[in-house]
């Protein structure tokens, strides 16, 4: 009869194993990061809506927001061009951009976690190049200026968005897997022809290429209150998508193999992670235009401030997204003032020297 073994005091306790949680506790900073986005959200909002070719006093912004919202409260009544500005000019612009520089920053970290890949950004599986064909062929088909070129420009570059992504889908299926390498070769090669579509009808009618190059560098259409209400639906259900799916994210930086192990259905995340972050990216992109460097930057600078965690990387980044395009369309409306430039050449020119200061000063690995 052989006794039990015995356990003494000095033996060593047992270790739990290692799980990705372990890599991914929460930061101390956090609290700090959230708060420093949401003042930088709120005063961003106040810069963009007070701040332009006519300076309106913060105090005359706040009458015209009251004076329609609880005109019972009996404040000075504001001028009615002050009021006109604010909330039918200014207002619905910055709404614009808030909720489209919020999908382009968290559709961004989403694909970069995805594809494990840092200079991945919300163009890389084609959505851009394939909304821009849709809507040059919207531009040159519909005359200027008409209610009909106003809605029809939007719905071309989404439908043509998400059509793209499906063609690079089905083209990356290998069997019953999608692989990430493949998936970005097929966007690369999809976006390369599309955007050749697109160049060569820009070519073939003359009369559309001044519209259709303001619209691909992100020149802003206006529209008031409607592009806001249509953009924000799938800005909030691709965030609580994305939000859903961030431990998925989280795990997904290890080996496919091992995320299986510790029970991820790879290929269902890839679809419903790829499905959300198109529709978000798609929605900014067809009234927003080809605004880049959002999604690029903006993760990787909320990744090196806050930490991997997608579960804090994905609403942080959203809101570095939103006031980061705002403060560019501010500086893109008043830099050359009367001129207007396209926000897209702003987000490149103010981005760039900012991503590679941060990079060179924290000098510490993004991923």
């Amino acid at each position: 009869m052989t006794c039990p073994p015995t356990t003494t005091h000095d033996d060593p306790p047992e270790t739990p194993p290692p799980t990705i949680e372990r890599f991914f506790r929460p930061s101390a900073q956090s609290r700090v990061l959230l708060t420093l986005t949401l003042a930088a959200l709120v005063i961003s909002a106040v810069l963009g809506v007070s701040v332009g070719a006519r300076s309106i006093p913060l105090g005359e912004v706040l009458r015209a927001i009251l004076s329609r919202l609880a005109p019972f409260v009996g404040l000075e009544t504001p001028s009615a061009a002050h009021v006109t500005i604010v909330l039918d000019l200014r207002l619905p612009r910055v709404a614009l951009m808030a909720v489209s520089g919020a999908a382009l920053a968290a559709a961004g970290a989403a694909y970069q976690g995805l594809f494990r890949n840092p200079l991945a950004d919300p163009y890389i599986v084609g959505v851009a190049s394939g909304a821009g064909l849709g809507a040059m062929f919207v531009i040159t088909v519909c005359a200027p200026a008409t209610a009909l070129a106003l809605m029809a420009v939007p719905a071309g570059a989404f439908a043509s968005g998400l059509a793209t992504v499906a063609l690079v889908l089905v083209i990356a299926r290998v069997g019953r897997t999608t692989p990430v390498t493949t998936m970005l070769l097929a966007g690369v090669a999809v976006g390369s022809f599309t955007t050749s579509l697109a160049t060569l009808w820009m070519l073939r009618s003359p009369e559309g290429l001044r519209r259709a190059f303001n619209w691909l560098l992100g020149g802003y259409a206006g529209g008031g209150w409607a592009p806001v209400a249509i953009v924000f639906p799938y800005l909030a259900a691709g965030l609580a998508i994305l939000q859903a799916n961030a431990r998925a994210l989280n795990v997904l930086q290890l080996e496919e193999e091992q995320a299986k192990q510790l029970g991820i259905h790879v290929e269902r995340v890839k679809l419903v992670l790829v499905s959300a972050a198109t529709l978000m990216t798609a929605a900014a992109v067809a009234f927003g235009g080809l605004i880049g460097f959002v999604g690029l930057v903006v993760p990787h600078v909320i990744r090196i401030l806050g930490g991997p965690d997608h579960h804090r990387l994905i609403p942080l980044s959203a809101l570095g997204g939103a006031s980061f395009l705002i403060l560019a369309d501010l500086l893109a409306r008043t830099l050359l003032a009367p001129q207007e430039l396209p926000v897209a050449i702003v987000t490149a020119l103010a981005g760039t020297p900012f991503f590679v200061f941060l990079l060179r000063r924290l000098k510490r690995s993004v991923f």
